[in-house]
């Protein structure tokens, strides 16, 4: 976590939240970061390392997040003003009117969100509205969206989104549970296994990736899936390195029915829509990650500057200053570089950018986990002994590194994340090559 400090610890804010100039960032963006601390130093900072000590976010937390309108921010800019308006909602807290978000606003809401340096909170609160509702609002019909999303959107109800099985992770494609329709056309009959799917115990809807067809990407499709208390539903909690209040969990579907009217779009349209909804996700990972290794390389700064060794600072130390300089100056590249992606987001419309950035946000995501990686080793050497211990003056940097695995793997490992941005960047390449070609003829 920041320091209290009125001057706060170099690495530990970007440069527009130190008082330098940025051509990014307007005075409502910097209204809506003093909105943002506010409520989180209140709601959850002093609470955060104990929860995730005990592997539980309070219900109590969700609901004063849904009634404050603050998991609004976790949907895709811009919001479904229309939608918001009908159920009353003009403006998130701070008085930001619903118009105006846009993607810094996100940015920078889970900047503020994962300042705790622990992103299993995170996770436990906005799953279901950052991933799971999007699709719904994109692609569901009008009747669809009426049954669920408002519910969701006042926190009535939770939901989750249901993509990977014991057998298919980043290999979306490979997916094998299935949805076949019941000989009276009224229900789709679905039977599989999810696994580590984040906020399942307490969701009410999965947004459930199933297979419709035949093998491959094209017999894939979406639908909404009732949990809790569903027949033929059973889920266990998963324990997991880091992210212990995230709820992961094993879902088990057994002969489960589910009305026809629950399928999002159309029946093998599966594939693209979850991809496209990948891109979102993957900023939000982006976002965490490189805040967080902003907490793990500001703490270390910290506190080498006044722990002792042979009679004089670590800081004194040019080894000392050496890590710090490289893992701070690949945390500020990294930051730079969300900037321009975060900018881009805000100024493409969504069929632009799903194709301009996609590949990029798979190099981003790839990267940003990487360098927590690093942050988080830098830190934890740096702490010594006391890096190594769940309590005292290093728990939060121990916390912060078993939270690495849960950076660089979900939402597409980091390999594949590798692979997909650069076959991304050749196919669109290649397309703009024939496009350029065809102009001149």
């Amino acid at each position: 976590m920041a320091s209290k400090s009125s001057v706060p610890v170099p690495f530990s804010d970007p440069a527009w939240l130190r008082g330098l100039p940025s051509p990014y960032y307007n005075e409502s963006h910097r209204a809506w970061q003093k909105t943002c601390r506010n409520f989180m130093e209140k709601h959850v900072t002093p609470y955060a390392l104990e929860w995730e000590e005990s592997g539980e976010v309070p219900e109590s937390v969700f609901e004063i997040f849904s009634k404050s309108n603050m998991l609004i921010p976790n949907i895709p800019a811009p919001l479904p003003i229309k939608l918001l308006h009908s159920l009353g909602i003009h403006e998130l807290p701070g008085g930001l009117k619903v118009e105006d978000f846009d993607y810094f606003h996100f940015s920078i809401y889970v900047n503020e969100m994962r300042r705790v340096g622990v992103q299993g909170i995170q996770s436990s609160l906005i799953t279901g509205m950052a991933y799971g509702l999007p699709p719904l609002l994109a692609y569901a019909s009008p009747e669809l969206q009426q049954r669920f999303v408002p519910q969701v959107i006042k926190g009535e109800k939770r939901m989750c989104i249901a993509i990977t099985e014991p057998e298919a992770g980043s290999d979306v494609a490979g997916i094998t549970t299935t949805a076949v329709k019941s000989h009276c056309g009224r229900f789709y009959i679905v039977n599989g296994t999810k696994k580590w799917i984040t906020n399942g115990l307490w969701s009410h809807y999965a947004t459930t990736a199933v297979r419709t067809g035949g093998p491959g990407p094209g017999g894939l499709s979406l639908l909404v899936v009732p949990l809790l208390d569903h027949p033929g539903v059973s889920m266990r909690r998963l324990k997991t390195t880091g992210g212990s209040t995230s709820g992961s969990t094993y879902i088990e579907l057994d002969d489960v029915k589910v009305p026809v009217e629950n399928l999002i779009g159309e029946e093998g349209g599966g594939m693209k829509m979850i991809m496209r909804n990948f891109n979102h996700e993957r900023l939000t990972i982006c976002l965490g990650s490189a805040r967080t290794a902003r907490v793990a390389i500001s703490a270390a700064f910290a506190y080498v500057l006044k722990r002792e060794a042979f009679g004089k600072p670590l800081m004194d130390q040019a080894v000392v200053r050496h890590r710090l300089a490289k893992c701070g100056a690949e945390v500020e590249e990294l930051s730079s570089w969300l900037d321009e992606i975060v900018y881009l987001m805000s100024k493409l419309d969504k069929q632009q950018a799903n194709r301009e950035l996609g590949g990029v946000l798979a190099l981003a995501k790839a990267r940003s986990g990487a360098i927590l990686d690093e942050s988080s080793r830098c830190a934890v050497l740096l702490f010594g002994g006391n890096g190594l211990t769940r309590s005292g003056q290093g728990e939060l940097v121990e916390k912060i590194y078993r939270d690495i695995p849960s950076a660089r793997i979900p939402g597409g490992s980091e390999d594949v994340m590798f692979d997909l941005g650069i076959r991304q960047l050749v196919k669109n390449y290649r397309e703009d090559l024939k496009h350029a070609a065809g102009s001149k003829l």
